[in-house]
């Protein structure tokens, strides 16, 4: 834990606890001050009082004594519309501060000499790969690395700072809105996409909270930004001309002249002028697909800004396990691969994975997204057959017909069944069985993650015994 000692002997506002608010709420408690933490939720305020926090409604307490309100960073701040809390604390002047504020400040009171490295990343997509990319080649360097924030464990949470200590942080748009004093070292923004809007007032909104990533880096620093999308390569070339810190550019895409670049699968470092071979991603197997060549590639530039070598990030990238539910690999069975990417909640995210694998048995559906998979037509040849799921299986059976063979399966454990049935009869080269369902997992199953978890058991209940043992 980092305790924060800035409110010490003052009272504190603490509005939501989930991770980062219970985080929040003990760090602030060990640092010494009077917390009043509270949530609408009565099943929310249960955990907490069971995590050992005493509660106390602030609907009811004198605002002007407090210090600050501590804001959980799901709790809409400015759109569509501020919630009660935030008005409360706008109309009494206290000031309105995340998780991720309270940890600036604390390493902005230390000596200069005494503070650590931290390491931001942000971006719509792929944030949460990169930030354990980037920890993983780190640790296995040898650095003491602590990663936490958006993914994982809460800021505040992490080990106690010190000067040789690397911090990496996934930052989400959310947790920016709420940050003035953060300075990263290394600041990643990896892409932008429409996501969030009504959180922020619309894609200017959004684009303003992912840019304040960058906003107190200073000439000794570092920012490295994906080159794959428009906006990010606005970005990088304003921030080349007028900002402070050193630009790193990366891609998946195009063979930069100056930045990293993964090009064929095989990724160059270009930051001095001049293409220097690294290594090979298809020996990384945990990383697939042109995305993950992006997170390799931003993941190596970040590092190399740290001083590592080449050979060391190689070793990082090739060594890396993944993350769960994230093009997963869950089990091998006579030559079929089976990928957990149960994080694909919408059309956006499982079009990834549909081009990380070009013979797939698709496992889709669950609750449709808005805009169902339309968007996703021109990944259809890379589908084999599509096994549907859940309450989406009417919706996408009528995108797909025509176009796609499919069945109804109703549910996941069927739908394996069948998929794994027609894979192994087809003799087919590589064949995936993929579960990316581009919808939302509350019709049949608790999150994503339980999801992906059943997923995963149902594969290794199909295993031969010697294969279970090795897995």
């Amino acid at each position: 834990m980092i305790p924060i000692t800035e409110y010490a002997g003052r009272d504190v506002a603490v509005f939501g606890l989930g991770r980062t608010g219970l985080s929040a709420a003990k760090a602030l408690r060990a640092g010494g001050a009077r917390v009043h933490a509270w949530d609408d939720n009565e099943e929310t305020r249960a955990k907490a009082e069971a995590a050992g926090l005493v509660l106390s409604d602030i609907n009811k307490r004198d605002w002007q004594t407090f210090a600050a309100l501590v804001l959980s960073p799901g709790v809409p701040y400015k759109f569509p519309q501020p919630h009660r809390i935030v008005r409360m604390a706008e109309m009494t002047g206290v000031p309105i501060v995340g998780d991720m504020e309270l940890f600036a400040r604390a390493v902005q009171s230390l000596p200069e000499r005494g503070r650590p490295k931290i390491i931001g990343i942000t971006g719509t997509n792929g944030k949460s790969t990169t930030t354990a990319l980037i920890g993983h080649i780190l640790k296995q360097a040898g650095r003491d690395v602590r990663i936490g924030g958006n993914i994982g464990t809460g800021v505040l949470d992490l080990a106690p700072l010190h000067a040789n200590a690397v911090y990496v942080l996934e930052l989400s748009s959310y947790q920016l809105d709420l940050v003035k004093s953060l300075h990263c070292d290394v600041a990643v923004l990896l892409n932008i996409t429409p996501d969030h809007l009504d959180r922020h007032g619309g894609m200017e909104g959004y684009q303003a909270a992912k840019m304040r990533i960058f906003q107190n880096q200073t000439a000794r620093d570092v920012a490295v930004i994906g080159f794959d999308d428009v906006i990010t390569q606005s970005i990088a070339i304003g921030l080349s001309a007028n900002g402070p810190a050193r630009v790193i550019q990366a891609s998946s895409t195009y063979a930069l002249g100056r930045g990293v670049s993964a090009v064929d699968g095989r990724l160059y470092d270009s930051t001095t002028g001049q293409a220097n071979f690294v290594g090979k991603l298809a020996e990384c197997t945990a990383l697939p697909g042109r995305h993950n060549h992006q997170n390799a590639s931003a993941a190596y530039a970040a590092c190399r800004s740290l001083g590592l070598d080449p050979q060391t990030i190689m070793d990082g990238l090739k060594s890396f396990p993944g993350l769960a539910h994230r093009l997963e690999m869950v089990g091998e069975i006579d030559g079929v691969k089976f990928v957990n990417d149960s994080k694909a909640t919408n059309a956006e995210a499982a079009e990834q994975a549909l081009k990380a694998y070009k013979n797939a048995y698709w496992i889709a559906g669950g609750v449709p997204k808005a805009d169902g998979i339309k968007s996703l037509s021109s990944h259809f040849p890379n589908i084999t057959k599509a096994y549907l799921i859940g309450d989406a299986e009417e919706a996408f059976a009528d995108t797909l017909k025509g176009k796609v063979a499919l069945q109804k399966c109703g549910t996941l454990e069927y739908a394996v069944q069948a998929a794994f049935k027609d894979a192994s009869a087809a003799g087919d080269e590589h064949p995936v069985i993929l579960l990316s369902p581009a919808c939302a997992s509350f019709d049949q199953f608790r999150d994503f993650e339980h999801r992906g978890d059943v997923f995963r058991s149902i594969v290794q209940s199909m295993m031969p015994q010697e294969l279970k043992e090795l897995a």
